[in-house]
Formats: C-alpha cells, structure tokens, sequence
C-alpha cells in the first residue's frame, strides 16, 4: 500500500466519523498540519505517528518485511 493510498484511507475513515481534521488531530495527539500531509500523502511523518493517527479511526497498518 503507498503513502497516498494510507492517505486517503484515514481520510476515509475520518470522515465516516464526521471527524473535521482538526478533531482528528486533537484525538490523536497531533496537529492539524500533520494530519493533512498524510491525507495528501505529503510532508515527512515518521510512521509511528501514521499508525497512531490510523488506529484512532479503528485502522491498522501492516508492515511486510
């Protein structure tokens, strides 16, 4: 799965829970800001964080080695 696709799962997710980004971001401890550039697949967020926010919308990301 690519980054743009983990995107726009969370951002799938967010909004199935009428979450703003906003919300999400304060849920998941993080900022807005962070929570766009994974929507858009952009910036540098470590996938610590990535994970974090996706299990706050109930999805989980596997890593295959």
């Amino acid at each position: 799965m690519s980054v743009r696709e983990i995107g726009s799962a969370i951002r799938a997710a967010r909004r199935r829970y009428q979450l703003t980004q906003e919300q999400l971001a304060e849920l998941a401890g993080t900022s807005t800001r962070t929570i766009r550039e994974i929507e858009h697949g952009t910036g540098s967020t470590g996938i610590g964080t990535v994970a974090a926010v996706a299990g706050t919308v109930g999805l989980t990301i596997g890593i295959v080695e």
